[in-house]
């Protein structure tokens, strides 16, 4: 086959009229040929880091999604199925992406659970990468988030690590707000990214001790504001990824969206190009083709070098994109669960109240941190209950792997003024998580999860939406178009309910990330992530 256009040719930073040719998947030839085509060929996108669950979307039908944007390939965490099924989510996964023409790049899960604060449905152990590393799908040992571990020299911590380095494969990083000696130690542990920063002299400090700095911009995290202003300088040591993305969001557009941003910056198209298709494939060792002789012909057709539109997408020189029409058939999907808990009565959801004020989390627009204040909460017949006046909402975190007593907390930001949301999409070990505006309605959003043994959904006194996800309670088994168009009916619902943020849902599901700091609620109780230890609601 031969393909015609403006060739980008990235790693000597020039552009000429040529012509590819691809043979058995690679590409065999590149010649500089004048012609009148407007558009232009470059490597495919790369997403740096992502949890491909995030999507709602089982590998395979978030391919499909992808290749529109020009993704051609991912460096994909299982983190949240392997939370769920461990080892055998992991492989759920592999053997899913691999029924489609795709080059997702798993990495060995280094945190399940993330933390012992909380439940999970599995653990993963240092014999357990061993044996994940051995396997040649696995790419990378997947970013440790246990950082006070790495810092304080745990054993099965760098158990882990070791292993990562006798196999002489990658190890991401997590160290969101980590610097000075803290920051030196864990680089000298062999961790080699970060995809946390949220400032520019926290990732400039990283940079210039040796780290690859990741730009995010997901459904809920945004940091590329923050950080672009470095990639003119440093764009050698730079990725683009989205770590997490909203089926809604996936449907608009991926890597390319980074590309066309940073290039209406000012940032020079070659560097921000490095970002999105070079530096992941050398970093990570990945078996994906950029643009030489020789190469897979992983390759993509693009209108032009600012709005980045995909025209085409080719992986190993077969066409899976065409103006417009994916070419990738859906696949019969699986559907893995482990759901043990019963439902609920609202009384579960009772908090008697004592001293004035207690601990409430406040959530960040656009940010998975969150911080701590102190509050006055409503007090009614001895309880304490939401305050739709101060948007201090009770929520709840359920174990759903086995018969608990809900945990309980406070929330600022969410801005229900009716209604409840809840999902089993909740970081890291996704249990159920809930917000709302009374004991009833949190019961009924939780007990509506559990009916449907995982989903994300929203209710209010006289209405009740769910987008089931019956795949580990995470995903869904119906197509890329199904599922976004379900997701934003209860985005919209959601908001329609009051939430003033601009992805709920999304916010909601990292309230119980422990290992983002200030505040968070894990199943087993309030906890503080600065100091890594559980916490008390009431303050005395």
């Amino acid at each position: 086959m031969k393909l015609k256009g403006n060739i980008v040719d990235i790693h000597n930073q020039r552009i000429f009229k040529g012509e590819v040719t691809f043979k058995e998947g690679k590409i065999s030839s590149i010649i500089e040929k004048e012609h009148d085509f407007a558009h232009y060929i470059l490597p495919g996108f790369v997403d740096a880091h992502i949890h491909i669950e995030s999507s709602m979307l089982v590998p395979s039908e978030f391919a499909r999604e992808a290749v529109k944007h020009g993704t051609v390939a991912t460096v994909s965490d299982p983190h949240e199925i392997a939370n769920v099924l461990g080892v055998e989510g992991v492989k759920f996964m592999i053997e899913n992406g691999k029924q489609v023409p795709f080059k997702f790049n798993f990495g060995a899960p280094s945190c399940v659970p993330a933390t012992t604060f909380e439940s999970a449905g599995a653990n993963i152990n240092s014999d357990d990468i061993k044996a994940l590393l051995q396997n040649p799908d696995i790419k990378y040992l997947a970013e440790m988030m246990n950082y006070p571990g790495v810092l304080f020299d745990d054993n099965e911590v760098v158990q882990k690590i070791t292993w990562a380095k006798n196999f002489n494969k990658p190890i991401d990083g997590h160290v969101p707000g980590i610097t000075g000696d803290d920051i030196t130690k864990y680089i000298a542990a062999g961790i080699s990214t970060d995809h946390e920063c949220f400032t520019e002299a926290e990732a400039l400090e990283k940079l210039q001790k040796g780290m690859k700095i990741l730009i995010r911009e997901g459904s809920a995290a945004k940091n590329f504001e923050a950080l672009i202003g470095l990639a003119s300088k440093h764009f050698e040591n730079m990725m683009f990824c989205s770590d997490d993305k909203h089926p809604d969001d996936l449907m608009i557009g991926h890597i390319n969206q980074l590309c066309f941003r940073a290039v209406a910056k000012g940032l020079d198209v070659f560097k921000a190009l490095q970002m999105a298709c070079i530096n992941p494939v050398k970093h990570y060792g990945l078996d994906v083709g950029l643009l030489r002789v020789g190469d897979s012909a992983d390759c993509i057709v693009v209108e032009d070098l600012t709005q980045f539109k995909t025209l085409q997408t080719f992986i190993n020189g077969e066409l899976i994109f065409d103006n417009g029409k994916v070419l990738i058939d859906s696949v019969g999907i699986k559907t893995p669960n482990q759901f043990n808990c019963k439902k609920k009565e609202a009384s579960d959801f009772i908090v008697e109240a004592s001293n004035e004020n207690i601990r409430v989390i406040e959530a960040l627009e656009g940010q998975l941190v969150t911080n701590e204040i102190m509050a006055k909460p409503k007090k009614e017949n001895g309880n304490w209950v939401s305050n739709t006046d101060t948007d201090i909402l009770k929520m709840t975190v359920v174990n759903r792997y086995q018969e608990k007593n809900p945990a309980l907390a406070f929330i600022k930001n969410f801005g229900l003024k009716e209604g409840a949301i809840a999902s089993s999409v909740a970081h890291d070990s996704h249990n159920i998580i809930a917000v709302g505006v009374s004991d009833e309605a949190i019961c009924k959003a939780v007990n509506l999860i559990i009916k449907n043994k995982g989903g994300i959904c929203a209710v209010s006194s006289s209405e009740e939406k769910i987008l089931a996800l019956p795949v580990a309670g995470i995903m869904s088994d119906k197509d890329g178009k199904t599922v976004a168009k379900a997701y934003a009916e209860l985005d919209k619902m959601a908001k329609q309910l009051g939430s003033t943020l601009n992805a709920p849902y999304m916010t909601l599901s990292f309230m119980a990330l422990l290992v983002i700091p200030s505040l968070k609620l894990s199943d087993k109780g309030l906890f503080c992530g600065k100091t890594f230890q559980f916490t008390s609601l009431k303050v005395d």
